[in-house]
């Protein structure tokens, strides 16, 4: 009896010990947690810190260039580059790029820098209209086209707006043309023996359907409604050139075939050589280049995504414990 009660104190006094290790185990096991998520937390403070640091540096050195340049005497320039479509849409571009050039002080000229093969007429046309009607507000303040490697059908009708064009002699420049293209693959699916079934209402509700023969009838639309845009294609370049444009002495002008700019020069589709160096400097007379051209949607749609992944980061380091 006496050694059972002797087991029995020493089994409760061993469970104390024991109790008492668990309980100093899980204290530390909690504060080197703790720990760790205050280590964590800083992290990320000081990354952001340096992030900020760092945007902060960056728009110091570039900010403050450019409002030097805008203090004094420049030219504005904007880019009209890529294929000419909805997705881009230079002529949100340009509107937004102009009327930031004309808003700004010390701008005494505009060079669009074109770098493009054309695209949608639709866009190119109310580029055209905007340029015009901006410059008829704003009579004091030139806008020069200056051609790099291309300028060409969509993109020259938009330059033709402008009050001259400049390019590199081995430029391309013109291509005053409409083209709509498609496949037919009727042959292949007969081949194939593949009917297709189709139901329209409308006798031309499927035109241009690849896989429907395409009627004389048909043919004679699309030949119209290329024409119809291709008449207001030329008329709107000859209304930008004027008399500058030699198109009597060469009917080929509106043809759809490109030029360099040499040959352009000759047949008036071109102004002069030079670039935007030598436009800025001997023509402007204002030297300093300030580009207005605003931010395109792949750079918002970066900075979207930066501005996303760190909120993102700053919420889930909110949500966990310290």
């Amino acid at each position: 009896m006496k050694n059972d009660k002797m087991d029995f104190t020493n089994h409760d006094h061993n469970n104390n010990i024991n109790n008492w290790e668990r309980g100093i185990l899980e204290k530390l096991l909690l504060e080197v947690y703790k720990v760790q998520q205050r280590t964590r937390m800083w992290r990320w403070v000081w990354r952001i810190f340096w992030i900020f640091l760092l945007l902060i540096i960056i728009s110091g050195i570039f900010g403050t260039k450019s409002e030097v340049k805008i203090r004094e005497n420049h030219t504005a320039v904007i880019d009209l580059s890529g294929v000419i479509d909805s997705e881009t849409n230079q002529a949100d571009v340009l509107h937004e790029g102009l009327e930031n050039a004309y808003k700004a002080k010390n701008v005494k000229g505009i060079i669009i820098r074109a770098n493009s093969p054309g695209g949608s007429p639709v866009i190119s046309s109310i580029a055209y209209q905007e340029i015009r009607n901006m410059k008829a507000k704003n009579p004091n303040i030139p806008v020069y086209v200056v051609i790099e490697d291309m300028c060409a059908s969509g993109c020259y009708y938009i330059a033709s707006a402008a009050d001259k064009i400049y390019a590199d002699q081995s430029s391309l420049v013109g291509s005053i043309g409409v083209i709509g293209s498609s496949f037919d693959f009727t042959g292949l699916i007969e081949k194939l023996g593949i009917k297709r079934r189709v139901k329209i209402a409308g006798n031309n509700k499927d035109m241009g359907d690849p896989f429907v023969p395409e009627t004389p009838e048909q043919q004679q639309i699309w030949k119209q409604m290329l024409s119809s845009i291709h008449n207001q294609f030329i008329n709107a370049v000859k209304q930008g050139r004027g008399n500058r444009l030699k198109y009597t002495e060469n009917p080929d002008v509106f043809s759809g075939r490109a030029y360099t700019g040499e040959e352009g020069k000759a047949v008036g589709l071109i102004d002069d050589y030079g670039n935007i160096y030598t436009i800025s400097r001997d023509v402007i007379k204002a030297p300093v280049l300030v580009n207005y051209t605003p931010d395109n949607k792949w750079s918002k749609l970066l900075g979207r995504h930066l501005s996303s992944e760190l909120q993102h980061n700053i919420q889930g380091m909110m949500q966990k414990p310290w």
